[in-house]
């Protein structure tokens, strides 16, 4: 995941916006509501691969108050560090494990949306997002967070979120 920091998004480690990073074990381990995939390459035992499920809400000082709101952290997912190596891209590991990842939101009763936040300047990321079955809500490449902000049906529940942005 480091090295995704570092070669797309041309910034490195951050510990404000990576501390689930540094916490691995109590987030993604401990946590039944949470859950982190790992493609390894059973050739090199080189990762190949990540995506996960945290639950909670969106962090008031990376976002707007609007957007914060919208999600209560108790009854939300996030879809987070789905980082594909460079050198396996284009071969289909990102979509297989975010449809892990939802399968997984599907079997937590307590979440009622599955939301996802990417960064435009990604290599590929908007593309991939936008070619998934999610819904964006808002466009904030130029604004306090940088980022494109999704949504995505959990299978078996209600379709989307029908609240609308102020």
């Amino acid at each position: 995941m480091i090295r995704i920091f570092e070669q797309d998004f041309g910034y490195g480690y951050r510990p404000e916006f990576h501390g689930d990073v540094d916490q691995m074990q109590a987030t993604y381990i401990d946590n039944p509501r949470n859950i982190l995939y790992v493609a390894v390459d059973d050739d090199t035992g080189e990762i190949a691969a990540t995506a996960g499920v945290r639950s909670g809400g969106l962090k008031p000082e990376f976002n707007h108050a609007w957007l914060v709101e919208r999600y209560d952290p108790e009854r939300s997912a996030q879809i987070v560090r789905v980082y594909v190596d460079r050198a396996y891209r284009r071969n289909g590991l990102a979509r297989r494990l975010v449809d892990a990842a939802v399968q997984f939101v599907a079997t937590i009763d307590s979440y009622d949306v599955l939301i996802l936040h990417t960064d435009p300047r990604s290599p590929g990321a908007e593309a991939f997002w936008r070619s998934m079955p999610a819904r964006l809500i808002l466009d904030d490449r130029d604004g306090i967070s940088e980022a494109l902000h999704f949504e995505m049906d959990i299978p078996g529940r209600a379709a989307g979120s029908e609240k609308e942005k102020p």
